[in-house]
């Protein structure tokens, strides 16, 4: 500040010689040239003070910053459940506004990222829900979510997409077996059910818990018919055979009938 000092001096006393030069060359009285030095040294001191005023305006302003970020960090560490942001007393004030800027900045981001990633696992949530007719997950939507409820909510997700592939895989191998059946058995839908498993686009069909057990039960329910029927021929054949034999059929007859 010394240095500084002393050529602001020297620059001002170089301008003032200057200035007295060239009064004196063009002849300007010296109650005059003392008017002139008054009316420079106004205008220097004009200066200095709107410059100090500018310094003063920016420490004002900084200090506010820092004011409006501690409250406004305060508020996003309670959002966040995060711990109080602890600052560094002995810094500047331009280094502390920066420092709280700065974290304010993370702690928005962190806000964002967790209330896009909620809303993601809703949408998913949403979906799945209505694919196998499950309630959906109980969250807080009103406030941001913690690190816990996120890896709950993901971990609610996976299993939801876990058992939804587990009942496809299920719906899929047992709609193949119920065609198969009902091909065999001459069966035509007559239920709306029936006719959801057989006719519905796979996608479309609800994979609720009811319904992979009415799905098992018509499965069931088609395999005893064809058991019962597989019997009824088993007994028919056994009777004819034995009309066979009492008519004393020739084997080559017996052979065109079977």
């Amino acid at each position: 500040s010394e240095v500084l000092a002393a050529e602001a001096a020297s620059c001002l006393n170089r301008a003032m010689a200057a200035l007295r030069d060239i009064w004196e060359e063009i002849g300007i009285p010296e109650e005059q040239r003392l008017e002139r030095t008054d009316v420079v040294k106004k205008h220097i001191k004009s200066l200095l003070d709107m410059m100090v005023a500018e310094e003063e305006s920016l420490k004002e302003r900084l200090l506010k910053s820092i004011a409006l970020c501690r409250k406004e960090l305060d508020t996003l560490c309670r959002e966040l459940q995060l711990g109080p942001f602890e600052t560094e007393e002995e810094s500047t004030i331009l280094q502390m506004e920066k420092n709280l800027r700065t974290r304010v900045e993370v702690l928005q981001k962190q806000k964002r990222d967790r209330k896009q990633e909620l809303k993601a696992l809703q949408e998913q949530d949403r979906d799945l829900c209505d694919i196998l007719c499950t309630a959906l997950f109980s969250i807080d939507t009103g406030s941001v979510p913690s690190l816990e409820d996120l890896d709950r909510y993901r971990r609610h997700v996976a299993s939801l997409n876990t058992l939804k592939e587990q009942r496809r895989e299920e719906f899929v191998s047992n709609k193949r077996q119920i065609i198969l059946l009902m091909e065999e058995l001459d069966h035509t839908p007559d239920t709306s059910f029936e006719r959801d498993v057989v006719c519905e686009d796979e996608e479309a069909f609800c994979l609720s818990k009811d319904n992979i057990v009415a799905l098992q039960n018509l499965l069931q329910q088609l395999e005893a018919r064809r058991a019962l029927n597989e019997a009824v021929c088993t007994e028919l054949r056994a009777r004819i055979v034995a009309l066979w034999e009492r008519l004393q059929i020739p084997e080559e007859e017996r052979e065109s009938s079977a």
